[in-house]
Order: structure tokens, then C-alpha cells, then sequence
């Protein structure tokens, strides 16, 4: 008998002390959960006790309701510790207005905790103690940084764009450039021996491709969001030189987009891609015009690439023939265009004026640093207007761009200084008309580095038979 009863005591208190367990269980999960409102009511004049029907008195873990992804409680515990109350619940349960809830002044409103206003790229958000508390990234457009450059002739004037405000730097390193730096490999590439005669080659002081070949040099595009430079510059090379060695029998503006959603061996579309694989591609799958596959950017995330709708087939002689329909329902010529291989040039400036002056605009790959998105006229050479602030505002990144041309100005001083002319593709509203002028022979932004031609894979019977469609309208 008395085993037995020495049996039903131990039962007894191995269930109290695992209902104890429990218990303490459920109270250390709600009390150790994250405070709700810490920094600061979020949707601070929602219903939710109101809505429940009612608070519950004491504690009651059952008294809850969803709250945003979680869920807030409505019993007389739930402010004992760590918040995890409802935000009416102060209010509704209590008759006391919530002390969680801060406000903030701004341009003479007020403004309660947990709300936010967007301060260019940065988000600020009302704390509980009655402060903004703003990110602190580097924006696109800084306004301080406008007034430098155009305090501090430079040479160049800057400009606040529509388009690039409320964009970080980061952004616009990310979204607006998209060229990958050569590898070690394409960069070791033989440079083209050029022969030059001092007597013979006479290269004037200034030379505008557009102005030798009229008709010819096509305007500059704006790739949007589209990290794809690697694809712009490529096509509207390919496109300007295809129309000047055809004598403008053939005027094709080349369609980026063809690259960006069809070349796909190693390259990202809209998250960046290499110029040889650019060249690769219009070489051996050639690509249609802008008109038969025009861009389209990026709806969703600035790296989605859409479906390749351009396919094409070897008709013999290294010529492709295309297997499909234009994109676009508005054109019906889907001729493929193709090149031959690029070849580099030197990094000698006169080199690249010659070959500029007898066979086209060439592709260039350059470092775009903070203030160049800001660029509106005149000679641009990088500034130093962000040196004093923290790193986050000095940054850079590699781009292509198309160099068309080269002059000479006078500035300030009165001494000559030397530049290229060279094609974004930024749009037309960026810059002179979608143009920049860099500083020439000192190699700016490494701008002279790595300069790429290349010829249109051109013949008679190609002229023949694009002579009634290729010209632009």
C-alpha cells in the first residue's frame, strides 16, 4: 500500500511539473518576442481591438488578432514587458493615448510614429522619440553636389535629370551602365598596327562623323533601367559603320534588344554583359533592326530579359537568314545584319582619330563615376567635389559608350583644351542632345584604354537587295 501511494505522489508532481514547463513554455515565447513597436507603430490608427469586440482582462494568450504579418493582443498582460500589444489597444482598452506613438514636424504637418516621407533616394521615418530617422545613401542627384561642379569651373556644367531623381548611386551604377570590364584575356588582345604618315595624314582640329557621313551616324537610344550599354554601344556601332560602307544603301539602327534577349552565352540582358560576346553574336547569329525588334524595358526588375523572338538560320557564305517573323506587327523586313570581327585600336589618340575619320565611329569602354550622371555640357573630366564626404559617394563603375568625333575649345584660361566627342545612351534629353565631350589624349575615365572597330559584313548583292527597305524613316 504505501509503494503504491509513493508511486501516485511521484506521478502527481511529474504532471504539475510539466503543466508547470508549459506554462512557463508559453509565457517565455510571448515574452521573449521581439517588441512590436520598436521602431514605431506601423498602421497606428488601425481597429483591431475595436474589431475583436473588446479587450480581455489579465492575461489571455487566446485574446490576439493579425496584425500585418503577425498577430498583437488585446489582454490587460500584453504591456507588462516587452510591448506586444494591439495599437488601439491603449486607446480602446485603456483610455490613455499610446506612449509608443511620437510625432514629427515637416513642412508644418505632423506627422505620428511609423510614419515616412521619401527624401530624394533615402526613406525617412517618424521615430517614437518625435525624429525622422532617414537612410543615409548616396543619391543619384544631390543637389550640393551640382553646385560644386558648377562653382568650380571645371570645364563642365551639371544638372539635375527627372529621371535619375530618387535614384541611389548604387541604382544608377547598377541599372544605367551594364558593360563588364574586359577580362584579362580580351584585354591582352593585339592592338591593329596602324602606319602613320605625318605628311599624308592630315587630321583636322575638329571632325564630327555625323557631319562627313549625313544620314549615316544614327541618334542615341536610351536603355531606361537596363544595365545593357554592352549591347547599346555594340549595336549602334555595327550600325553606323554597316551604313558607311554600304554608301548608305543600307541604314539599319540596329535592335539592342535582339542582343539583350538572344545572346545569352555568358551575358545577364538587362544585368549586364561583355562587348566580345556582343561582337560574337552579331558575327556569327547576326541580329534585325530596332524597328523589327524594338527595346522594351524592363517592367518588373531592371535584370529580367524577355524571350528571344529572333531566330536565324546559315543560308551558306557565312550569311544568316532569319527563321521568324518580326516582333514588332508595325515591320515586315527581317533582314539579319552581321559584322566581321572587332579589331582594337591603340590608345593612341591620333590612331583613333584616323580610323574615326576614314571608317566610322568606334566603341569605346570607360569608367562613369558619380558625377558624370549629372554631366548637362562642356568638356567633362571627373571632379573631386565628393572627396571630402564618405565613401559611399565615390563610386564607379564600367560602361561602353560610341565616340563619333573630336574638337578643341578654349576654356577659362585661355589655353586649348582637347576633347572627344562621344554618343551615351541616356536618351536625348541627357547631355548635349544624348553627346558628351571628355577630355581627349590624357585618357579620362579610361576612355582610350580599350577602343574596338569593326567592319559590316557587307556586299554588292546586299545593297542590292536592301536598297528599297534599309533607310531609316
Amino acid at each position: 500500500m504505501k509503494l503504491l501511494w509513493a508511486v501516485a505522489v511521484v506521478l502527481l508532481l511529474v504532471a504539475l511539473e510539466g503543466m508547470a514547463a508549459r506554462g512557463a513554455s508559453r509565457r517565455t515565447r510571448r515574452e521573449l518576442m521581439s517588441p512590436l513597436h520598436k521602431g514605431g507603430i506601423r498602421d497606428p490608427f488601425g481597429s483591431y481591438c475595436e474589431r475583436r469586440g473588446g479587450c480581455c482582462p489579465g492575461r489571455d494568450d487566446q485574446c490576439t488578432v493579425p496584425y500585418l504579418d503577425t498577430i498583437c493582443y488585446c489582454d490587460l498582460f500584453c504591456n507588462r514587458t516587452v510591448s506586444d500589444c494591439c495599437p488601439d489597444f491603449w486607446d480602446r482598452c485603456l483610455g490613455i493615448p499610446p506612449p509608443f506613438i511620437g510625432t514629427c514636424e515637416r513642412n508644418g504637418h505632423t506627422f505620428r510614429s511609423g510614419q515616412t516621407y521619401k527624401d530624394n533616394c533615402n526613406l525617412c521615418t517618424c521615430g517614437t522619440t518625435g525624429r525622422w530617422e532617414c537612410e543615409q545613401q548616396a543619391c543619384l542627384i544631390e543637389s550640393d553636389m551640382i553646385q560644386a561642379v558648377n562653382r568650380g569651373n571645371y570645364g563642365w556644367r551639371a544638372a539635375n535629370y527627372s529621371q535619375f531623381y530618387g535614384m541611389s548611386l548604387d541604382e544608377g551604377l547598377r541599372y544605367r551602365l551594364g558593360t563588364q570590364k574586359p577580362t584579362r584575356t580580351i584585354m591582352n588582345m593585339n592592338e591593329m598596327q596602324m602606319n602613320m604618315d605625318p605628311r599624308n595624314d592630315n587630321i583636322p582640329q575638329y571632325f564630327n562623323a555625323a557631319e562627313k557621313w549625313p544620314g549615316k551616324i544614327h541618334e542615341p537610344l536610351d536603355q531606361g533601367n537596363c544595365a545593357a550599354s554592352w549591347a547599346f554601344s555594340t549595336a549602334a556601332v555595327a550600325s553606323d559603320r554597316i551604313s558607311i560602307q554600304s554608301m548608305g544603301h543600307m541604314t539599319p539602327q540596329l535592335s539592342p534588344q535582339n542582343l539583350i534577349s538572344c545572346d545569352r552565352r555568358n551575358q545577364g540582358g538587362c544585368a549586364g554583359g561583355r562587348i566580345d560576346g556582343a561582337w560574337w553574336y552579331l558575327r556569327r547569329r547576326g541580329v534585325v533592326t530596332e524597328e523589327c525588334y524594338p527595346f522594351s524595358a524592363p517592367q518588373q526588375t531592371p535584370a529580367e530579359v524577355g524571350r528571344c523572338m529572333m531566330q536565324s538560320r546559315s543560308v551558306g557564305r557565312g550569311k544568316r537568314q532569319a527563321t521568324a517573323h518580326c516582333p514588332s506587327t508595325h515591320a515586315y523586313h527581317n533582314a539579319i545584319y552581321q559584322s566581321t570581327p572587332p579589331y582594337r585600336l591603340s590608345s593612341n589618340e591620333k590612331e583613333i582619330m584616323k580610323e574615326i575619320m576614314d571608317n566610322g565611329p568606334v566603341q569605346a569602354i570607360m569608367e562613369v563615376h558619380e558625377d558624370f550622371f549629372i554631366y548637362t555640357s562642356g568638356i567633362y573630366r571627373h571632379t573631386d567635389v565628393c572627396s571630402t564626404k564618405p565613401p559611399q559617394y565615390s563610386k564607379h563603375n564600367t560602361h561602353s559608350v560610341r565616340i563619333t568625333g573630336w574638337g578643341e575649345e578654349r576654356n577659362y584660361h585661355g589655353t586649348m583644351q582637347k576633347y572627344w566627342i562621344a554618343a551615351n545612351s541616356w536618351g536625348k534629353n541627357w547631355g548635349e542632345e544624348g553627346y558628351f565631350r571628355i577630355a581627349r589624349g590624357e585618357n579620362e575615365c579610361e576612355i582610350e584604354a580599350f577602343v574596338i572597330g569593326v567592319w559590316g559584313r557587307v556586299t554588292m548583292e546586299d545593297m542590292q537587295n536592301h536598297h528599297h527597305h534599309g533607310k531609316r524613316k
